[in-house]
Order: C-alpha cells, then sequence, then structure tokens
C-alpha cells in the first residue's frame, strides 16, 4: 500500500479519519537523557507524514492542532505517536512540517543521484547511507576515493540538476521483468503492495519508499564535503544537498567573520595565525613547567632548611627518597597516586593522619645530609 505522502510528496496538507487509536508509550533522548512519554498509538485511514525507512527519518506534523513526536510502518499501516486520545471515526486534518519534509526529499534525492553517478563515473556501489541532521553519508564500497574523483562526481551531479531532469515515480507489482532492471539492495521482509521505483529520467531507476522531488532542479545545488576512513575497507561520502548548503555558508560566513575579529587577519590567513598562536602556547607552557620545578626545587632546599616550619597540605620533592615514601604517605592518607622521574604526587581523602606524615616527612628531611 502506498501512502499519500508517497503519492504526493508535495502535499501539505490532508483530511482523513482516525481509525484506531490506542494506549502507547514512545523513548525519546531528550536533553541527553532517555525518557519514556506516554501517548497513544494513532493509525488513520490513509496519511501524508512519512513513516521512517529507506535511510530517511519520518515526518512531523499536526493531526489537529495535536503535534505527531513519532510515525512508523508497520506492515502496509502508518503509526503516529501523539500525545492526547483522538476520537475512533473522527475527521481529521493532517499538516506536515514542511521544511522538515523538504530537506529530507532533497537529501534523499541527492542520495540517489550521488549513488547513480558514482556507480557509472568510477564503479563505486552505495552499501549504506545515512540521512543526519546536519550532514549526510554514503557509505562507497571503495577503500579511499581520490581528491579528483570528489571534484568530479560533484561537477556532474549538480550538473545533472542544471540539466532540469524530471524524477517520476513507478509502481511495479512483485513479478513484473522490469524490476530485475532496477537498482536495490533487495526487499524489505515485509513488502506491502507494488514495488514502488523512483525514476529519475536518463539517470537512474531505484527501488525506495521514501520521499522525493519531483525534479533534480528542486535539489538547488549539492557540495560534497568530503571523504571519511568508513567500516571493512569502505569510504563515507559526506555531502549536503539544497538549504542545507545555504544554511553551511552562512554559518561558515559567521565564524569566518568572528575568526577576522579575533585573530586581527584575513580569512586567507587565519590557519597562519592559529598555528603560530598554538606555537607560542607550547612554549610558554614549556617555560611555565620549568619555573614551577624551579620553584620546586627553592621549596624543597628551604624546608630542609627550616625543618621545624609548618608543613603544607601539599608537598612537592624532586628526591628519589621521598618518591619511595609515596606509597606510605598515601596509604597513611587513603589516597592514590604514582612516583616517577624522582617526582610523585597523588590525591589524598583523609588528613586525620597529617601529623604521623608530617613526622614522617620531618624524620626524613632531618636525616638528610
Amino acid at each position: 500500500m502506498a501512502f499519500q505522502c508517497q503519492r504526493d510528496c508535495y502535499m501539505q496538507e490532508f483530511v482523513t479519519s482516525v481509525v484506531a487509536c490506542s494506549p502507547a508509550e514512545l523513548k525519546q533522548e531528550i536533553n541527553g537523557k532517555k525518557e519514556i512519554i506516554k501517548g497513544f498509538n494513532v493509525k488513520l485511514q490513509d496519511t501524508i507524514l512519512f513513516p521512517e525507512g529507506g535511510g530517511q527519518p519520518d515526518d512531523h506534523g499536526l493531526i489537529g492542532d495535536v503535534p505527531v513526536l513519532r510515525v512508523t510502518r508497520n506492515g502496509a499501516e502508518a503509526v503516529h505517536f501523539v500525545g492526547s486520545v483522538l476520537e475512533v471515526g473522527r475527521e481529521v486534518q493532517l499538516k506536515v512540517d514542511w521544511e522538515r519534509r523538504f530537506d529530507h526529499m532533497q537529501q534523499h534525492s541527492g542520495q540517489h543521484l550521488i549513488t547513480a553517478l558514482a556507480d557509472s563515473m568510477f564503479g563505486y556501489k552505495t552499501t549504506s547511507w545515512e540521512l543526519g541532521r546536519q550532514r549526510s553519508t554514503i557509505e562507497l564500497d571503495t577503500p579511499s576515493l581520490k581528491p579528483a574523483q570528489v571534484e568530479a562526481l560533484e561537477a556532474a551531479v549538480n550538473e545533472k540538476i542544471r540539466a532540469n531532469i524530471p524524477v517520476t515515480v513507478q509502481l511495479l507489482s512483485l513479478d513484473d521483468p522490469a524490476l530485475e532492471k532496477v537498482r536495490s539492495r533487495g526487499l524489505p521482509d515485509d513488502p506491502a503492495g507494488p514495488i514502488r521505483i523512483i525514476d529519475i529520467e536518463g539517470v537512474d531507476a531505484n527501488m525506495c519508499c521514501g520521499t522525493h522531488v519531483s525534479n533534480l532542479s528542486h535539489l538547488q545545488v549539492i557540495k560534497l564535503l568530503g571523504t571519511e576512513k568508513g567500516k571493512k575497507n569502505k569510504t563515507n561520502l559526506i555531502f549536503l544537498v539544497g538549504f542545507r548548503v545555504l544554511k553551511y555558508v552562512e554559518r561558515s560566513y559567521s565564524i569566518e567573520r568572528s575568526l577576522v575579529s579575533l585573530l586581527k587577519t584575513g580569512p586567507d590567513d587565519h590557519v597562519d595565525a592559529v598555528d603560530k598562536i598554538q606555537k607560542t602556547v607550547k612554549a610558554l607552557q614549556k617555560c611555565n613547567l620549568n619555573l614551577l620545578r624551579d620553584m620546586a626545587v627553592l621549596v624543597a632546599q628551604n624546608f630542609k632548611l627550616n625543618p621545624e616550619r609548618d608543613l603544607n597540605v601539599y608537598w612537592t620533592f624532586f628526591d628519589q627518597k621521598v618518591v619511595e615514601l609515596g606509597p606510605r604517605v598515601l596509604e597513611m592518607l587513603e589516597g592514590k597516586g604514582a612516583g616517577k622521574n624522582g617526582r610523585f604526587q597523588g590525591k589524598v581523602n583523609s588528613m586525620a593522619r597529617r601529623g604521623e606524615v608530617e613526622a614522617l616527612l620531618l624524620e626524613h628531611c632531618r636525616s638528610e645530609p
């Protein structure tokens, strides 16, 4: 069964009726914490809200004035999770979150185009893909992708976008011989109804349940950001499509202007400026460490000359014998630590036996020549 969102991906509002409504729970991550939300699973006569599938996240939207928090597929039915009970048989109006939906359409159709041309140009098959919140990834069956190949692929996909190529949907039966010519990674375990084919005219025909643009020109632009090493000798190709490219440029420009203000240099000099700052900081840290070591030696020498003065809570000694006393000190003060290269440091949990520790250290200092 095809849902209305699959028959017309551009429909933003739709009137339907409630078929079923039952109590349910939804596990969600809110502010980094997993929480269980109580609500209701609602089934409708039809829907324009896409249930997650084919690598594409679900739609958000409204049933009347009730927010839809999740949409999943159960066989041939879409299940909408909402926070309020809805009366069975009631006629309702659906409204899709269009910004989210169109973004998913752009990324998904863009993935089909990139996948098709990566295969036809270089013979690299797509083994999986992920539509992320900010950027998306295609896993290619190749250990590496050269920068020149990325550049050529980006030029090719954007040329197809400018060519104004139509994208259509075909519905084929399971026994249709035409299925043999369709690109696919296999049917789902529970196929329902005819098989849906996304056809980019003259470029690609691919089995898919997701929502797509009706013309490649609606993708606007594709930017291939680069590659990362994938699993099992594969390569992840990172990409942005459409409005995500515009948002990326806007964010990048904002960061660039902030760096100009902070570094007092033009954008072309930012890398050199940061490199210079890092080297300066490293040199200052080294100098600071040397000063601290010199101070520690002076403190230790001063203590040896004045052994009767009060000890502070923190001791620092550059002396091998004192380092050897470290484990005894930590045992007495219920702490943990370690010694290395004539130094010992640790963290203690109890100062109840401080007097005994002071006596131990005083005895050691007095015994030193």
